[in-house]
């Protein structure tokens, strides 16, 4: 069976000669899509020989995902057809994605095969329109809450007989198009015992590798997404990076895993003898390029000379969003005076904001949609909770949200349908119909405000348009993601500031020694000189954010992003502290006998977690937090107290979700039981400390879960 597994992919499904993959883009901002096919179907006999490494770097609203599946295609043998995976960091992103390719290419259920976290995540979001990597066998590679979404054909060959025993295994490996969050990928080179690994690897082995915004990752996580890159040139696959803002370190890291990859796919192949030299290209906007590459250096060159092409035209795009910076006055470092601070930088700053970036009625009343980011949940809900008390000025109403990913999965569900909605701008008239502004229109107020206070889950993920925007900051990279969420529809080239930028963080304004960490770059062995932003940016920095911080290292005036290029480049390919774990000691040193590596540098390592389920047996219950015993039987959890909440005038939640009636609709529509829905659509993952014996959380149905914070 060994010796027959080089021929696998050609008795597993695939496609050939589809006509929407070859269509020309009409649209003028899509032309570049159509360089891309000429550059990548000029390769396609070279890369089967060579290999193949190819970057898109296309800005956000070009179509990548769309060019990405037709690169992919165009490198394919058309008459044998196109395998490929698309991998990414999300669930959300995971099924959005999904659904773009079904939809633009008339992909269906019997082509792409969607893999999420859980099926009620894919319920819940089309109703909208980290895995332990031990496991001592290969039986349960998926548990109960995995899923994966295909319902074509399957390996009708070798491999058939072992993947028919897990139907799950079998439409991950046979889809012709894989859509998946990477955790279903990374077992091919994280498992160190049972079969675990082998699904993965397979479906590398038979099928090229997307990966989707890879820079997204915790820097900590890019060890592992190296060691993948590496496995998938060992392996045979071609690899296509799609992100507008990657890191020259990350670049070159992954293009040196996936060459010493290759190197050893050629020594199996039988062609040791053979030069390397891995067919690679550019693609963005502007246009595509490709260019064999015998090593780092030549890579290293080729990939500076893209980039620096590249920055001398992005300055020439519009300039949809204008940044200042905003003092945060606190008086002492206690969390209460800091959050007392921010609550009132944030309230003058928004109602300013409101001033200048607002839609008029025909009646003179104004709205305006903004977001608010900070870095971590409980002091996110503490400073909601005391903006919550502070009275509006007279004739206007603020109506806030909060938004996280500490409420139930079937609240945070119904969250996501409301906001996509408000904030998708395509047809910017169409304001006035959303029902939430229909209602402030009948309100005496003439000024109305409508404001997500939320975390991380802000800058990636959701195709969101604001009117404005204020962030607490953690880095380079959260920065300009962020921004990415103002005008990122209508494209209105404001004429004043629409993003605010406070000048410290949380962290630095309690007196942290390292403050931008925990989501940030900032470690013990990497430490900023300042934690104020005006001495960390330009003013041009932080005026016009876009992605030349990211993509060019040694930027004068940007210590803030010098920062983040000298963690990655340490982290990745060393040269900082000779303890730290680099990357690339996975192939530079014979570590592939051993699971050191993995479990010094695991993926998505995290705190210990539990899941709870918000529990409901019958109408009329009281909703409880349970934890699930191992037969099953869900029992109180305890340490769960409600907390009380208080609006002043001027003041009223956005988006107050009922939890019975969701549930209630829920087991109306879905025919079941209260309780069973409960479990289903009620699960919440939460951080955990093994030292109580009790954790103390708080709860309220517009703030979520947290702990408290003051």
């Amino acid at each position: 069976m060994g010796r027959s597994l080089p021929a696998l992919h050609r008795s597993l499904p695939a496609i050939a000669r589809h006509k929407t993959f070859r269509e020309r883009a009409k649209e003028e901002r899509f032309h570049w899509q159509n360089k891309a096919w000429d550059v990548a179907s000029a390769v396609r006999e070279k890369s089967v020989e060579q290999g193949f490494f190819g970057i898109n770097m296309a800005s956000t609203g070009c179509g990548k995902t769309f060019a990405n599946a037709r690169i992919m295609y165009a490198l394919a043998d058309e008459q044998a057809g196109c395998r490929f995976s698309v991998a990414l960091g999300l669930r959300t992103l995971t099924l959005q994605t999904g659904q773009a390719l079904q939809s633009r290419l008339g992909l269906d259920d019997d082509t792409l095969a969607v893999v999420t976290g859980a099926a009620a995540v894919k319920e819940l979001y089309q109703g909208n329109d980290a895995e332990d990597t031990s496991s001592a066998s290969d039986e349960t590679f998926f548990a109960s809450h995995h899923y994966v979404h295909y319902e074509g054909a399957t390996s009708s060959g070798i491999a058939q007989q072992w993947l028919a025993k897990e139907p799950a295994l079998n439409r991950l490996v046979s889809a012709p198009v894989l859509v998946t969050t990477i955790d279903h990928l990374m077992p091919a080179t994280e498992g160190v015992r049972g079969g675990r690994q082998i699904p993965a690897m397979l479906r590398l082995l038979t099928s090229d590798l997307v990966l989707d915004e890879p820079d997204d990752f915790d820097v900590d996580d890019l060890h592992a997404l190296c060691r993948l890159v590496n496995w998938a040139g060992m392996l045979g696959s071609r690899v296509l990076l799609s992100s507008a803002t990657l890191p020259p370190a990350l670049t070159e890291a992954l293009f040196e895993a996936y060459r010493e990859g290759r190197k050893a796919w050629q020594a199996a192949c039988g062609q040791s003898d053979r030069p390397m030299s891995i067919c690679c290209a550019w693609f963005d906007e502007y246009g595509a390029q490709s260019q064999d590459v015998a090593d780092d250096a030549q890579f290293r060159q080729a990939h500076g000379d893209f980039v620096r092409q590249r920055i001398k035209r992005l300055p020439n795009q519009p300039r949809l969003r204008l940044g200042k910076l905003a003092a945060v006055e606190a008086h002492a470092s206690r969390n209460a005076d800091v959050v007392s601070a921010l609550a009132q930088t944030l309230h003058q700053q928004m109602l300013a904001l409101h001033g200048h970036h607002r839609s008029t009625h025909k009646s003179g009343k104004t709205v305006s949609f903004g977001l608010v980011r900070m870095a971590n949940i409980n002091p996110l809900v503490a400073v909601a909770q005391a903006l919550m008390a502070l009275p509006s000025p007279d004739n206007y109403r603020i109506h806030y949200c909060v938004y996280h990913s500490q409420h139930p999965l079937a609240v945070r569900a119904a969250i996501e349908k409301r906001l996509d909605t408000a904030f998708t701008r395509h047809k910017p008239e169409r304001v006035w119909e959303l029902p939430d502004v229909k209602q402030a229109l009948t309100s005496p107020e003439q000024h109305h405000l409508f404001v997500v206070l939320g975390t991380s889950v802000l800058e990636v993920g959701r195709d969101f348009d604001a009117d404005w925007g204020i962030i607490e900051p953690s880095s380079m990279r959260s920065l300009i993601q962020f921004a990415g969420r103002i005008q990122r529809h209508r494209q209105i080239v404001p004429e004043s500031e629409n993003l605010v930028i406070l000048e410290r963080n949380v962290r630095a304004l309690r007196g942290e020694k390292i403050a931008y960490c925990r989501p940030g770059f900032e470690t013990e062995h990497h430490l900023l000189p300042h934690h104020d932003l005006h001495e960390l940016l330009s003013k041009e920095g932080y005026r016009t954010l876009n992605a030349i911080p990211r993509i060019v290292e040694n930027l004068p005036d940007n210590t803030l992003a010098a920062l983040e290029h000298a963690r990655l480049r340490a982290a990745l390919l060393g040269g900082g502290d000779k303890s730290d774990v680099v990357a690339a000691s996975w192939w530079r040193l014979p570590l592939t006998w051993n699971g050191e590596l993995q479990r010094r540098t695991p993926f998505r390592r995290s705190s210990p977690q539990d899941t709870f389920f918000l529990s409901m047996e019958e109408e009329g219950d009281e909703p409880e937090f349970c934890l699930m015993q191992e037969n099953g039987v869900l029992k109180p959890a305890g340490g769960f107290c409600e907390q009380a909440l208080s609006m002043a005038d001027g003041v009223e939640p956005w988006v107050a979700i009922d939890y019975a009636e969701v549930l209630e609709a829920l087991a109306e529509t879905k025919q079941m039981e209260l309780d069973a829905v409960s479990r289903r659509y009620g699960e919440m993952t939460l951080r955990v400390s093994r030292e109580e014996e009790t954790e103390q959380w708080l709860y309220h149905p517009i703030l979520g879960v947290f702990r408290e914070y003051l």
